[in-house]
């Protein structure tokens, strides 16, 4: 069962509500702290549309560290 928790924050003139909820939803998934899934929900996004957004923020979809990459790739 999933709790939801409201927040009210007073925003800078500069920040949307929209900006704050993805730029929250990048910086959950980034930290794993949610899934792609929940991630791009809090966002309002489809996970595809979520998954372009994080790459233009530079955060890896897929976190694998290298050793384990080459081990999973059999190099």
């Amino acid at each position: 069962m999933q709790t939801i928790v409201e927040l009210k924050l007073d925003l800078p003139s500069n920040l949307s509500k929209d900006e704050v909820q993805t730029l929250l939803a990048i910086k959950l998934y980034e930290t794993e702290r949610v899934s792609l899934g929940q991630a791009a929900k809090l966002a309002g996004y489809s996970k595809r549309a979520f998954i372009e957004i994080l790459g233009r923020h530079k955060v890896p979809v897929f976190n694998y560290p290298p050793d384990e990459l080459r081990e999973e790739l059999g190099l």
